[in-house]
């Protein structure tokens, strides 16, 4: 799966759930909240204060 910022959290926590020991690593620890299924990696990343850039690059350095 190629991430980007668009990519939905709930389409990637779906999809690849080992992804979320990434995000939480990040800062994003409401990765259970409702809301945040719907967040694409970029807002999240916004309303965190987290580079949005970096987060991608971590994301897809991990896919296999």
């Amino acid at each position: 799966m190629k991430i980007n910022k668009d990519t939905k959290i709930g389409e990637l926590l779906e999809k690849a759930p080992e992804k979320a020991e990434i995000l939480l690593e990040a800062g994003m620890h409401c990765l259970g909240c409702p809301a945040s299924q719907m967040e694409t990696i970029e807002e999240a990343c916004q309303v965190h204060g987290i580079d949005v850039e970096e987060v991608v690059e971590k994301l897809n350095a991990e896919t296999k």
